[in-house]
This record gives structure tokens, sequence and C-alpha cells, in this order.
């Protein structure tokens, strides 16, 4: 029996677990060397064929379907090969799964680097690599990532990876070096995306990190729930929402939202429990600063605007419900993780148990609604549901 029964819910952040190597394979081969060397070191090939042995023994996979949610990383199924991925998803019984990459997150810090031309590139084989993967099933839903860092490329980068299949388009909620992500040389960019039906998606990894001088405290070192030190702590978590903090403002009072009213914006795996307070700071601002001719051309209050085209995803462990009291019943998406540790073991409860005394219909939204809203053209119609349900 799936995970989930009797209901339509559509994921909106799930992963693949890509094998150190994997990109590089997809890069032009004149670039591959310098992504190589941003990366990572070499990949341990021992390691690398110890992932692939697990996954090819016979014993391991009769675990399958059992250990659906406690098999994390490279042990979950179809975490890296695409041909189990569609058998994961039936396991899982969702209508259909956003996809994201794990390693190719790291591809963002290429933009604040000294080789823009580079960051391009690898977004590029990105794109590529990600297509390629989700080409296996339609419920697997890819998402493209579309480099700041040149805004003459940016229009040409998501142009080639909507062609290719892409049905979401990632944007970095860091804010370029040198020019606001709400500069007018990227309205073709919008309008690109707000004409394919498209969102554009942030994604955790894409904002500014944490100065490191907020770890030295005078103790020891703190480690994260992974053991290591390279991670999530708790400080190092509330840094999470601040660059979209940012981000989500000037595209809003710059006029972008007003200008592609049909353009959608999702922030995935960047929790929601900041956006109750963004609406109003970002209301109260607007009220401050009135005298500014681009305020004065918002068609609405900035938190009503947020409320017709933003969209976020909120972790498991945060009281969703209050969000939900507070922001309305059209913003909040679930989402598993899978196969990410940080999604849990099991998502689908802990987000009922934080939904006690919303509204049918306001559940509704939030597993099935709102993600067929924002994804627009990029989910099929007959994907809306899965097959002998219908929305309530």
């Amino acid at each position: 029996m799936p995970y989930v029964t009797g209901q339509t819910v559509h994921d909106a952040d799930s992963h693949v677990m890509e094998l150190p190597g994997t990109l590089e394979r997809y890069i032009e081969p004149a670039w591959r060397e310098a992504l190589t060397a941003r990366l990572r070191k070499k990949a341990d090939e021992a390691w690398v064929q110890k992932a692939r042995d697990l996954q090819q023994d016979p014993d391991f996979r009769a675990g399958d379907a059992e250990n659906l949610l406690l098999r994390k990383n490279y042990q979950a199924l179809g975490a890296f090969d695409p041909a189990d991925r569609p058998r994961a998803i039936d396991l899982l019984g969702f209508a259909s799964q956003l996809v994201f990459s794990t390693a190719g997150l790291a591809l963002f810090e290429l933009e604040h680097g000294d080789d823009p031309v580079l960051a391009v590139e690898a977004a590029r084989a990105h794109n590529r690599m990600m297509v390629d993967y989700c080409q296996v099933d339609r419920r697997l839903l890819p998402t493209a990532y579309v480099p700041l860092v040149d805004r003459g490329r940016a229009v040409e980068v998501a142009r080639e990876a909507i062609v290719m299949g892409a049905k979401g388009l990632m944007i970095p909620s860091r804010c370029p070096k040198d020019h606001s992500p709400s500069h007018a040389d990227f309205d073709p960019l919008w309008a690109l995306a707000q004409e394919a039906g498209l969102p554009i998606l942030f994604h955790v990894g894409g904002e500014a990190k944490l100065d490191p001088a907020y770890f030295n405290n005078g103790g020891p070192q703190v480690l994260d729930f992974h053991g290591g030190a390279e991670n999530f702590t708790s400080v190092s978590f509330m840094a999470i929402p601040v660059s979209i903090w940012q981000t989500l403002p000037v595209l809003v009072f710059d006029g972008v939202f007003d200008r592609f009213p049909d353009l959608k914006f999702g922030a995935i795996e960047l929790g929601a429990g900041w956006v109750p307070s963004l609406m109003q700071f970002m209301d109260s601002g607007a009220l401050a600063f009135g005298r500014e001719e681009r305020l004065q051309r918002l068609s609405a209050r900035p938190s009503e605007i947020l409320q017709r085209q933003f969209f976020a995803t909120p972790y498991p462990h945060e009281n969703v419900g209050w969000i939900i009291n507070n922001v309305g019943e059209d913003i909040c998406l679930f989402s598993s993780d899978f196969p990410h540790v940080e999604g849990g073991r099991n998502p689908l409860k802990r987000f009922n148990d934080s939904l006690a005394g919303i509204s049918e219909a306001g559940r509704r939204k939030f597993f099935r609604d709102n993600f067929i809203t924002m994804m627009g053209k990029g989910l099929a119609a007959d994907l809306h549901d899965i097959a002998g349900l219908e929305a309530a």
C-alpha cells in the first residue's frame, strides 16, 4: 500500500542524490576540469562503487517498501538511479514530485566567484543532468538552475532549459554581486517564464551563508545532526531566510510581480515561519516610504501581491496551522524533501498534526491545489490528480 492513500498529494521538494562525478559528465569538455576543481577533490571510487553495489543487492532491495522513508540519502530507493525512481514515487503515492539536485546546489557559490562563464556553463550542465534524470517518468518534474550573474545570458539559459523539458526555473535568493535581482535587464527572463507558464523557484543553498565568526563562541564546535561541522546547526539555520527576506521585497517594490502578474514564485526548503512577518514588514515599509513613486505604482499592498503570486514550503517541524492562519490558505505547500534526512520519517503525519484546526478546503490547498497553481503549465492537467481520485 502506498504511503499516501485516498487523497491527491503533490510533493514540492524532492531530490536526486547525484553520485560524485555525475554533474561533470554533463558539462562541455572544455569546462570539465575547471568544474571538477571547484566542486570537490577526485571522488573515492571505492565509495561510489559501494553505493551502487548496495542498490543492486537483492537482500537490500527486498526491504525497499518497508524502509521507504527510513533509508535516506544514497541508501534511499531511486536516490541516484533514475530507473528506480518510478517505483519510489509509486510507493510514496504522490501525484508528482518537483525534483532538485543535491550536490548541484553547490553551484550557487560560483555566481560569487571569479569566473562567471564557468557559473553559466555549470548551470547548463546541471539542467541537462536534471532533465535526463527525470525523463524516466512524467510525474518527476525537473528544475533548472538559471544563474543571475550574467544578465545577458540568463534568458538564454532559461530558454534552453525550457526547450529541454524543465518544469521550474531556480534562481538564487542571494543577491548577485553587482546588480539587483530586480534589474530591468531580467525582464526578458520573467517574460519567458510567464509565457511558458513555469514558476521561478528559490531553494535552500542559494542564500548567503552565516558569517563564520558567529560560530566562534569560545566553546567547543557544535556539530550538525550528521555529526559533522559543514552543515546546518541551530545557529546557521537562522540565516536560511535572510537572503529571500531581502530579495522578495525588491522584486515586489521594483514592480517585477506587477509587470508579470501571472508569474509565480516559490520558496522551497526555506521554511515559511518567516513569511507572516515579512508580509507585515513589507506593508509597513510601503506605508512608511509611500512617497516613493515605485510604491505608488503597486497594484495592491505588498502582502496582497505575495498572496497572489508567492508560495512556500514550511518545514515539518514548523507550526503550519499558525502560518496559514497568518498568511492565508493560498501560500503553503506540502513537501517531503525525499530522500534527504531533513524530511523525516513521516512528513505526512507531522504536517497533518500541525494542520489541526485548518478547514478541509485549506488542507486540500496545502496538499494539492496550491502546487497546481504554482506549477501552471509545468504540471500537465492529467497529473493534477491520482488516477481514480478527483479533487473534492
